[in-house]
């Protein structure tokens, strides 16, 4: 077994492992496994007690990553995400330390991120595009591999602040969490009502993450893949009735990189055009603007998304 067929084969194990904690949702846990193995931050977006923090956690546990929580309110502050300069006194004077925040772990959740201001939001946009956190006059590197993993409530939206569009933007996925099966509610039922939880074992580390990662930017794509996933974001600024805003430069990259992690995780070392169309809705839903035709029609994001892959399809076979 090669070096490659072995990191698949761990990964693979890490996503059944992760399973075993969380009922249901496999859809879900490999659209995160994806985004870790992107490099990409994740939007899930779903009702409360869908196990959004529960899949967070059991992830961090499976890949030996640290793991934190920020609750995100309206008073929370810039400083109590990123950390500040507290200062010191010693037998040489005074000066000044960085206490890290919270942002400085693995995996960090920002629970109900639409509930914090705009200016707390934004403290989080150069952690997650430069992976560097800027406090006074100085940058302070955050831990590889780190991610982002934020939640929101779709239908609560009282006291809330919108993401805008920039934030929006840098999350390589848009995660819609769904409300379980009646079969899947009762398995987390007994789950959680059971005095003995599954053992979560420990598959993989850090290195071994950033190793994968280094197989997935390596895999090739074709000509005729990479123009098929260009096409798909040009379609999106073509006139159209409901759309307003297509998607940035930015869809086009997440496209590459988890069509990329899609064929890894399918024990594949080439992209397929199956690999782009899975990872489309993900990537393109939160990166179109509809127009106001859309909203008032009930047309949403993945409804255009698929008129734009069905008409791309046809094109292939023309």
């Amino acid at each position: 077994m090669t070096e490659l067929e072995l990191c698949q084969q761990n990964v693979k194990a890490c996503e059944e492992e992760i399973g075993k904690g969380i009922i249901g949702q496999k859809e879900i846990i490999r659209q995160v496994m994806l985004a870790l193995l992107a490099g990409g931050n994740v939007l899930l977006e779903g009702m409360p007690g869908l196990g959004k923090t529960m899949l967070v956690r059991t992830i961090s546990e499976v890949f030996q990553l640290s793991f934190k929580r920020i609750q995100f309110t309206p008073d929370l502050m810039p400083s109590d995400v990123t950390g500040t300069n507290i200062m010191v006194r010693d037998e040489k004077g005074s000066s000044f330390r960085f206490e890290k925040g919270p942002l400085f772990a693995n995996l960090v959740l920002a629970d109900e991120i639409n509930r914090a201001t705009p200016k707390t939001q934004s403290a989080l946009l150069e952690a997650m595009q430069e992976h560097t956190v800027t406090v006074g006059n100085d940058s302070h590197k955050l831990e590889e591999p780190f991610l982002v993993l934020a939640t929101q409530n779709p239908i609560e939206n009282e006291g809330t602040y919108p993401l805008p569009e920039a934030q929006l933007d840098r999350f390589l996925f848009k995660v819609m969490v769904e409300f379980p099966t009646r079969e899947e509610l009762r398995g987390i039922v007994n789950l959680t009502e059971n005095t003995e939880k599954p053992q979560i074992e420990k598959v993989m580390d850090a290195t071994g993450l950033q190793q994968a990662r280094a197989f997935v930017a390596q895999i090739p794509i074709a000509d005729a893949v990479m123009d098929y996933i260009l096409d798909l974001v040009m379609a999106t600024h073509e006139e159209s009735a409901y759309i307003k805003e297509g998607a940035s430069p930015r869809a086009a990259q997440a496209l590459i990189r988890s069509a990329r992690a899609r064929a890894f995780m399918e024990g594949r070392f080439n992209v397929s055009f199956e690999d782009v169309k899975s990872v489309a809705y993900p990537v393109l839903r939160h990166r179109i603007l509809l127009s106001f035709d859309a909203i008032a029609e009930g047309v949403s994001a993945d409804t255009v998304i698929a008129q734009i892959i069905e008409a791309k399809e046809k094109s292939l076979y023309v």
